[in-house]
């Protein structure tokens, strides 16, 4: 778990710096982070490579089986009680790619693992909660976006996030 934190604040601060303002980084950290539900239900993923000797932790991600749409541990607003896949959606959740890493297709196959897991696991449809930088790969993805929810933190900065489904 150290690791998988370590992989979220460096893509927290990096990978949003061409989308967020400094502020909006900051806000956007308020519900991002580690979800111990998705370890302890084994919908989490951990995508490691070998670079120069050593065993990198180069994405993290996964989906929920939980009505919890994102956020980790500490997002205020959490419902962790079970979906159920006849009528409700899986969750992709918490996904995270290493800044020297992206463009590289571990996103993809993140929600590909995910997909596939949700759809054995009996779902028809899966949802997330997406910040503006995860939407474009998102969007060619299959996702389409059902809303769009702005909030703000206690210093006045805003972090949008986009509700996003797809068939299975």
């Amino acid at each position: 778990m150290p690791s998988i934190i370590e992989l979220m604040q460096l893509a927290i601060a990096e990978n949003m710096k061409d989308f967020l303002s400094s502020e909006e980084i900051t806000a956007a950290q308020a519900t991002m982070g580690l979800d111990t539900t998705l370890i302890d239900d084994k919908t989490y993923f951990a995508i490691e490579t070998v670079d120069r000797g050593e065993t990198v932790l180069v994405g993290c991600g996964g989906w929920g089986k939980r009505k919890t749409l994102y956020g980790g541990n500490h997002t205020k607003g959490r419902d962790d009680s079970l979906a159920d896949p006849t009528k409700d959606a899986a969750r992709i959740r918490a996904m995270y790619t290493h800044p020297d890493w992206t463009r590289k297709g571990i996103g993809t196959l993140l929600i590909d693992l995910g997909e596939a897991a949700a759809r054995e696991a009996g779902f028809k449809t899966i949802e997330l909660g997406s910040t503006l930088p995860g939407e474009p790969l998102y969007h060619a993805r299959g996702y389409r976006e059902i809303s769009r929810e702005e909030q703000f933190n206690e210093g006045g900065s805003k972090n949008v996030i986009i509700l996003m489904r797809k068939t299975l």
